[in-house]
């Protein structure tokens, strides 16, 4: 009799023990997509943005066309990037590096430098960028409590059970460090 009761302990022990764990999954997951839909929403407030600030740099740099239309080209690619987060990254990659050769073409410009408008949506960049930062540092940190879970032993065989995949990390290059190249017209460097 006391052997039944210390099989019905164990099974009862392992049976809490995966509830336990599959909800926690479950958590987890919720928490990588409740992320992911802030950086989205972070990445959106960023795709308006862009557009305002191309028509402002117009004004004053109507002949700097190849790099107004990088600018719109990578925004565009960004904006109808909707595959996994990789994929979405090297899209952001791209924006990011249109947006630095655009930021390149402004220091020529003394007077849109000083043009409220400009300031005004180049602040409301920085500040969306920063929180751009922020979201995917907080998505990465639940992918990385996710995959982690999905990985450890024992919660691993749970997850492989019920089919629990790990997430992929949000990955954006860090400003490179090399100069871009401003040409004006037909000045060669």
């Amino acid at each position: 009799m006391v052997s039944v009761y210390v099989i019905l302990a164990i099974a009862g022990t392992v049976l809490l023990y995966g509830m336990g764990t599959y909800n926690k999954l479950v958590r987890l997951r919720q928490h990588v997509s409740e992320s992911w839909s802030a950086i989205d929403t972070e990445l959106k407030r960023r795709y308006d943005l862009i557009p305002n600030l191309v028509e402002t740099v117009k004004g004053y740099a109507s002949h700097e066309r190849e790099t107004l239309q990088a600018v719109i080209d990578a925004r565009a690619r960004a904006v109808a990037s909707t595959g996994s987060p990789e994929e979405q990254a090297r899209d952001e990659n791209m924006l990011v590096g249109a947006l630095r050769q655009l930021f390149a073409v402004v220091e020529a410009y003394p007077d849109l430098k000083a043009n409220q408008n400009f300031l005004r949506l180049q602040e409301e960049l920085t500040v969306t960028e920063d929180r751009i930062q922020a979201s995917r540092r907080f998505y990465n940190a639940n992918v990385r409590d996710l995959n982690t879970r999905i990985k450890v032993f024992p919660s691993n065989m749970i997850a492989s059970m019920f089919g629990f995949r790990q997430a992929t990390f949000f990955e954006i290059a860090d400003a490179e460090r090399a100069v871009p190249q401003v040409r004006f017209g037909g000045e060669r460097p």
